[in-house]
Protein backbone atom coordinates (compact mmCIF):
# COMPACT_ATOMS: atom_id res chain seq x y z
CA UNK A 1 0.00 0.00 0.00
CA UNK A 2 1.12 3.72 -0.81
CA UNK A 3 0.71 5.29 3.13
CA UNK A 4 -0.03 8.81 0.86
CA UNK A 5 -3.09 6.90 -0.88
CA UNK A 6 -4.89 6.86 2.65
CA UNK A 7 -4.49 10.50 3.50
CA UNK A 8 -6.28 11.14 0.02
CA UNK A 9 -8.75 8.94 -0.23
CA UNK A 10 -10.42 9.21 3.21
CA UNK A 11 -14.03 8.88 1.79
CA UNK A 12 -13.43 6.65 -1.17
CA UNK A 13 -12.25 3.42 -1.58
CA UNK A 14 -8.65 1.96 -2.02
CA UNK A 15 -7.90 -2.13 -3.16
CA UNK A 16 -4.61 -3.50 -3.67
CA UNK A 17 -4.38 -6.31 -6.16
CA UNK A 18 -8.04 -6.22 -7.04
CA UNK A 19 -9.33 -8.75 -8.99
CA UNK A 20 -11.02 -6.76 -12.03
CA UNK A 21 -13.24 -10.02 -12.85
CA UNK A 22 -15.20 -8.12 -10.03
CA UNK A 23 -15.71 -5.04 -12.10
CA UNK A 24 -16.51 -5.70 -15.40
CA UNK A 25 -19.06 -7.29 -16.58
CA UNK A 26 -17.40 -9.53 -18.53
CA UNK A 27 -16.76 -11.17 -15.30
CA UNK A 28 -13.08 -11.22 -16.75
CA UNK A 29 -9.66 -9.70 -15.56
CA UNK A 30 -6.93 -10.11 -13.47
CA UNK A 31 -6.22 -8.09 -10.96
CA UNK A 32 -5.10 -3.98 -10.39
CA UNK A 33 -2.39 -3.19 -9.16
CA UNK A 34 -4.10 -0.67 -6.71
CA UNK A 35 -7.83 0.03 -7.49
CA UNK A 36 -9.06 2.96 -6.38
CA UNK A 37 -12.71 4.62 -6.16
CA UNK A 38 -12.43 8.26 -5.13
CA UNK A 39 -15.48 10.02 -3.05
CA UNK A 40 -15.44 13.14 -4.72
CA UNK A 41 -13.91 15.79 -7.82
CA UNK A 42 -11.30 16.68 -4.75
CA UNK A 43 -9.85 13.17 -4.13
CA UNK A 44 -9.67 12.67 -7.70
CA UNK A 45 -7.74 15.59 -8.37
CA UNK A 46 -5.50 14.62 -5.46
CA UNK A 47 -5.12 11.04 -6.81
CA UNK A 48 -4.43 12.55 -10.11
CA UNK A 49 -1.50 14.59 -8.62
CA UNK A 50 -0.11 11.89 -6.56
CA UNK A 51 0.09 9.58 -9.67
CA UNK A 52 1.65 12.23 -11.90
CA UNK A 53 4.10 13.07 -8.79
CA UNK A 54 5.13 8.60 -8.42
CA UNK A 55 4.74 8.67 -12.50
CA UNK A 56 2.27 6.11 -11.59
CA UNK A 57 0.43 4.88 -15.11
CA UNK A 58 -3.20 5.53 -14.46
CA UNK A 59 -6.26 3.65 -16.05
CA UNK A 60 -9.53 5.10 -15.78
CA UNK A 61 -12.00 1.98 -15.81
CA UNK A 62 -15.60 3.38 -15.20
CA UNK A 63 -18.19 1.03 -14.39
CA UNK A 64 -16.50 -1.86 -16.97
CA UNK A 65 -19.19 -2.50 -18.92
CA UNK A 66 -17.58 -1.58 -22.03
CA UNK A 67 -13.96 -3.36 -21.69
CA UNK A 68 -12.32 -6.42 -21.89
CA UNK A 69 -8.98 -6.83 -19.39
CA UNK A 70 -6.64 -9.05 -20.08
CA UNK A 71 -5.63 -11.95 -17.66
CA UNK A 72 -2.62 -10.17 -16.65
CA UNK A 73 -4.38 -7.28 -15.22
CA UNK A 74 -3.41 -3.92 -15.16
CA UNK A 75 -0.34 -2.41 -13.57
CA UNK A 76 -0.26 0.78 -11.73
CA UNK A 77 -3.37 3.03 -10.93
CA UNK A 78 -6.85 1.61 -12.27
CA UNK A 79 -9.78 4.52 -11.32
CA UNK A 80 -13.55 4.02 -11.02
CA UNK A 81 -15.57 6.40 -10.38
CA UNK A 82 -18.65 3.79 -10.68
CA UNK A 83 -20.82 3.83 -7.40
CA UNK A 84 -18.95 7.05 -6.06
CA UNK A 85 -19.81 10.14 -8.04
CA UNK A 86 -23.14 9.84 -8.80
CA UNK A 87 -24.68 13.31 -8.28
CA UNK A 88 -27.55 15.00 -9.96
CA UNK A 89 -29.81 17.63 -10.42
CA UNK A 90 -32.48 18.55 -12.35
CA UNK A 91 -33.88 22.11 -13.07
CA UNK A 92 -35.80 23.78 -16.14
CA UNK A 93 -35.00 21.41 -18.15
CA UNK A 94 -31.48 21.85 -17.19
CA UNK A 95 -29.84 18.25 -15.73
CA UNK A 96 -26.68 18.70 -13.99
CA UNK A 97 -24.89 14.97 -13.63
CA UNK A 98 -21.48 13.37 -12.20
CA UNK A 99 -19.64 11.32 -14.25
CA UNK A 100 -20.42 8.32 -11.86
CA UNK A 101 -24.13 8.26 -12.48
CA UNK A 102 -25.41 5.51 -14.48
CA UNK A 103 -27.10 6.26 -17.43
CA UNK A 104 -30.39 3.95 -16.47
CA UNK A 105 -30.22 6.33 -13.22
CA UNK A 106 -30.05 9.80 -15.62
CA UNK A 107 -33.34 7.87 -18.09
CA UNK A 108 -34.96 7.15 -14.95
CA UNK A 109 -34.97 11.07 -13.65
CA UNK A 110 -35.52 12.06 -16.45
CA UNK A 111 -38.59 10.49 -17.12
CA UNK A 112 -39.94 11.25 -13.47
CA UNK A 113 -39.00 15.27 -14.63
CA UNK A 114 -40.80 14.51 -17.80
CA UNK A 115 -38.05 15.66 -19.96
CA UNK A 116 -37.67 13.61 -22.93
CA UNK A 117 -34.47 12.79 -25.54
CA UNK A 118 -32.61 9.66 -23.07
CA UNK A 119 -35.55 7.18 -23.86
CA UNK A 120 -33.54 5.24 -26.45
CA UNK A 121 -30.97 5.21 -23.82
CA UNK A 122 -32.31 3.01 -22.06
CA UNK A 123 -30.59 -0.74 -21.45
CA UNK A 124 -27.38 0.76 -22.32
CA UNK A 125 -25.07 0.33 -19.17
CA UNK A 126 -22.36 2.11 -17.93
CA UNK A 127 -21.42 5.34 -16.45
CA UNK A 128 -22.11 8.74 -17.40
CA UNK A 129 -18.32 9.82 -18.03
CA UNK A 130 -17.58 6.45 -20.01
CA UNK A 131 -20.71 7.14 -22.55
CA UNK A 132 -19.39 10.61 -23.42
CA UNK A 133 -16.28 9.50 -24.26
CA UNK A 134 -17.75 7.07 -26.62
CA UNK A 135 -20.50 8.71 -27.22
CA UNK A 136 -22.58 5.67 -26.38
CA UNK A 137 -26.34 5.61 -28.31
CA UNK A 138 -29.08 3.67 -29.53
CA UNK A 139 -31.57 3.77 -32.34
CA UNK A 140 -30.13 6.61 -33.84
CA UNK A 141 -30.00 8.94 -30.45
CA UNK A 142 -26.58 9.21 -28.72
CA UNK A 143 -25.86 10.99 -25.62
CA UNK A 144 -24.20 13.98 -26.96
CA UNK A 145 -27.13 15.31 -28.28
CA UNK A 146 -28.42 17.22 -25.59
CA UNK A 147 -24.87 18.09 -24.37
CA UNK A 148 -24.08 21.53 -23.25
CA UNK A 149 -20.74 21.27 -21.26
CA UNK A 150 -18.40 19.07 -19.42
CA UNK A 151 -16.14 19.27 -16.81
CA UNK A 152 -12.89 17.54 -16.88
CA UNK A 153 -9.60 16.77 -14.91
CA UNK A 154 -6.45 16.14 -16.57
CA UNK A 155 -4.05 13.85 -14.82
CA UNK A 156 -1.97 16.02 -13.07
CA UNK A 157 -5.35 17.56 -11.17
CA UNK A 158 -6.50 20.04 -13.24
CA UNK A 159 -9.69 21.51 -13.81
CA UNK A 160 -10.86 22.11 -17.29
CA UNK A 161 -14.41 23.02 -18.64
CA UNK A 162 -15.35 22.05 -22.37
CA UNK A 163 -18.47 23.86 -24.35
CA UNK A 164 -20.58 21.51 -26.57
CA UNK A 165 -18.49 23.22 -29.47
CA UNK A 166 -15.11 22.27 -28.29
CA UNK A 167 -15.94 18.19 -28.75
CA UNK A 168 -16.01 16.66 -31.95
CA UNK A 169 -18.49 13.51 -31.64
CA UNK A 170 -19.04 10.44 -34.42
CA UNK A 171 -20.12 7.27 -34.46
CA UNK A 172 -18.68 5.82 -31.08
CA UNK A 173 -16.33 8.53 -30.98
CA UNK A 174 -15.60 12.10 -28.81
CA UNK A 175 -12.24 13.97 -28.98
CA UNK A 176 -11.90 13.72 -25.57
CA UNK A 177 -8.22 13.19 -24.56
CA UNK A 178 -7.03 10.03 -22.78
CA UNK A 179 -5.55 11.73 -20.22
CA UNK A 180 -8.65 13.63 -19.18
CA UNK A 181 -11.25 12.18 -17.02
CA UNK A 182 -14.87 13.73 -17.21
CA UNK A 183 -16.02 14.60 -14.20
CA UNK A 184 -19.41 16.00 -14.60
CA UNK A 185 -21.68 17.39 -17.51
CA UNK A 186 -24.49 19.39 -18.17
CA UNK A 187 -27.23 18.46 -20.30
CA UNK A 188 -30.27 20.84 -21.68
CA UNK A 189 -33.70 18.72 -22.06
CA UNK A 190 -37.29 19.50 -23.46
CA UNK A 191 -40.55 18.73 -21.95
CA UNK A 192 -42.45 15.70 -22.99
CA UNK A 193 -45.59 14.11 -23.11
CA UNK A 194 -45.70 11.49 -20.17
CA UNK A 195 -47.53 8.85 -22.20
CA UNK A 196 -45.43 9.49 -25.14
CA UNK A 197 -42.37 9.28 -23.39
CA UNK A 198 -43.09 6.10 -21.23
CA UNK A 199 -44.62 4.26 -24.35
CA UNK A 200 -40.90 5.09 -26.30
CA UNK A 201 -39.33 3.85 -23.44
CA UNK A 202 -41.56 0.45 -23.44
CA UNK A 203 -40.81 0.36 -27.60
CA UNK A 204 -37.14 0.40 -26.97
CA UNK A 205 -37.07 -1.84 -24.26
CA UNK A 206 -39.01 -4.58 -25.90
CA UNK A 207 -37.23 -4.20 -29.09
CA UNK A 208 -33.18 -4.70 -26.58
CA UNK A 209 -35.03 -7.71 -25.04
CA UNK A 210 -36.05 -9.53 -28.35
CA UNK A 211 -32.87 -9.16 -29.96
CA UNK A 212 -30.08 -8.80 -27.42
CA UNK A 213 -28.99 -11.40 -24.64
CA UNK A 214 -29.46 -8.81 -21.25
CA UNK A 215 -28.92 -12.12 -18.84
CA UNK A 216 -25.41 -12.93 -20.00
CA UNK A 217 -22.23 -11.77 -18.63
CA UNK A 218 -21.29 -9.35 -21.87
CA UNK A 219 -19.61 -5.93 -22.64
CA UNK A 220 -22.59 -5.00 -24.92
CA UNK A 221 -21.54 -4.75 -28.40
CA UNK A 222 -18.00 -5.74 -29.17
CA UNK A 223 -17.57 -4.23 -33.00
CA UNK A 224 -18.66 -0.85 -34.06
CA UNK A 225 -21.25 -1.33 -37.21
CA UNK A 226 -19.48 -0.59 -40.42
CA UNK A 227 -22.23 1.87 -41.71
CA UNK A 228 -25.89 2.76 -40.95
CA UNK A 229 -27.28 0.06 -43.49
CA UNK A 230 -24.46 -2.92 -42.54
CA UNK A 231 -24.66 -3.80 -39.00
CA UNK A 232 -21.57 -5.67 -37.59
CA UNK A 233 -24.01 -8.11 -36.22
CA UNK A 234 -25.62 -8.97 -39.61
CA UNK A 235 -21.92 -9.37 -40.43
CA UNK A 236 -20.97 -12.48 -37.94
CA UNK A 237 -24.39 -13.84 -39.08
CA UNK A 238 -23.86 -14.09 -41.89
CA UNK A 239 -20.22 -15.60 -42.04
CA UNK A 240 -21.65 -18.78 -40.06
CA UNK A 241 -20.39 -17.66 -36.66
CA UNK A 242 -23.13 -17.13 -34.36
CA UNK A 243 -22.69 -20.11 -31.26
CA UNK A 244 -18.83 -20.66 -31.46
CA UNK A 245 -17.53 -21.67 -28.90
CA UNK A 246 -13.78 -21.13 -27.17
CA UNK A 247 -13.29 -22.35 -23.71
CA UNK A 248 -15.93 -20.70 -21.78
CA UNK A 249 -16.26 -18.02 -24.22
CA UNK A 250 -19.47 -18.02 -26.72
CA UNK A 251 -20.47 -15.76 -29.53
CA UNK A 252 -23.45 -15.10 -28.65
CA UNK A 253 -26.67 -17.53 -30.58
CA UNK A 254 -29.09 -14.35 -30.44
CA UNK A 255 -26.62 -12.01 -31.76
CA UNK A 256 -23.98 -12.28 -33.19
CA UNK A 257 -21.80 -9.09 -31.71
CA UNK A 258 -22.34 -9.65 -28.34
CA UNK A 259 -19.88 -12.13 -26.97
CA UNK A 260 -20.71 -13.61 -23.66
CA UNK A 261 -18.93 -15.06 -20.89
CA UNK A 262 -20.71 -18.81 -20.90
CA UNK A 263 -19.01 -20.23 -18.06
CA UNK A 264 -15.30 -18.74 -16.25
CA UNK A 265 -14.01 -17.33 -19.98
CA UNK A 266 -10.80 -16.40 -20.20
CA UNK A 267 -9.59 -13.06 -21.77
CA UNK A 268 -7.40 -15.07 -24.10
CA UNK A 269 -10.39 -16.96 -25.11
CA UNK A 270 -12.68 -13.95 -25.25
CA UNK A 271 -9.78 -12.46 -27.43
CA UNK A 272 -9.45 -15.39 -29.95
CA UNK A 273 -13.30 -15.07 -30.70
CA UNK A 274 -13.04 -11.09 -30.96
CA UNK A 275 -9.69 -12.09 -33.32
CA UNK A 276 -11.60 -14.79 -35.68
CA UNK A 277 -14.79 -12.91 -36.34
CA UNK A 278 -12.76 -10.05 -37.30
CA UNK A 279 -10.41 -11.83 -39.74
CA UNK A 280 -13.26 -14.01 -41.08
CA UNK A 281 -15.73 -10.99 -41.55
CA UNK A 282 -12.74 -9.94 -43.49
CA UNK A 283 -12.12 -12.90 -45.74
CA UNK A 284 -15.84 -12.90 -46.36
CA UNK A 285 -16.73 -9.78 -46.75
CA UNK A 286 -13.61 -7.57 -47.51
CA UNK A 287 -15.05 -5.58 -44.19
CA UNK A 288 -12.54 -4.46 -41.63
CA UNK A 289 -14.52 -4.40 -38.22
CA UNK A 290 -13.66 -1.81 -35.57
CA UNK A 291 -13.64 -2.46 -32.34
CA UNK A 292 -16.33 -1.11 -30.13
CA UNK A 293 -15.33 -2.00 -26.40
CA UNK A 294 -12.16 -1.00 -25.04
CA UNK A 295 -9.26 -3.44 -24.76
CA UNK A 296 -7.07 -2.81 -21.49
CA UNK A 297 -3.55 -4.97 -20.68
CA UNK A 298 -2.63 -6.59 -23.32
CA UNK A 299 0.83 -6.19 -24.74
CA UNK A 300 1.52 -4.01 -27.94
CA UNK A 301 0.54 -5.81 -30.99
CA UNK A 302 -1.57 -7.90 -29.78
CA UNK A 303 -4.12 -7.23 -31.89
CA UNK A 304 -2.84 -6.26 -35.32
CA UNK A 305 -2.62 -9.79 -37.25
CA UNK A 306 -6.80 -8.88 -36.87
CA UNK A 307 -6.61 -5.49 -38.35
CA UNK A 308 -8.12 -4.39 -34.74
CA UNK A 309 -5.09 -2.36 -33.30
Amino acid sequence: MHPQLTRIITQGEILVDEPLSQHTTYGIGGAADIFVRPASRQELAGLLQYAARKNLPVTVLGSGSNCLVNDSGIRGLVISLAGTMKELRIQNGTVVAAAGVTLGHLVRRCLEAGLTGTEKLVGIPGTLGGALVMNAGAFGEQISTHLVQVRVLNFHGEEKVYDRQDIQFGYRSSTFRPDEIITEATFQFETGAPQKIAQLLKQVSGARKLSQPLNERSAGSVFKNPSSDISAGMLIEQAGLKGTIRGGAEISPEHGNFFINRRQATAQEMAFLIKMAARTVKQHFGIQLELEIRTLGFEPGFWEEAGLA
